[in-house]
């Protein structure tokens, strides 16, 4: 398992706590309760934000593609 700091999360999920607690879903306030080492519950959350944001990403630039196609 690899090893995931808050800080890394969060500039992963947008620069901002704020930014960050809108990925995952929960408030700032959660976000800077975190611990510095993210336990693994907290890695996964992370995880499936990036994943989602993937996806949504994925899913606009196809739309995109298809409408100029």
């Amino acid at each position: 398992m690899a090893l995931m700091l808050k800080t890394q999360a969060i500039e992963l999920l947008g620069g901002t706590a704020k930014s960050a607690a809108a990925a995952i879903g929960v408030t700032s306030q959660a976000i800077s309760g975190w611990p510095d080492q993210l336990t693994p519950a907290l890695r996964d959350r992370v995880q499936a934000a990036l994943y989602r944001q993937k996806q949504q990403r994925t899913k606009a630039r196809k739309t995109k593609e298809a409408a100029h196609g």
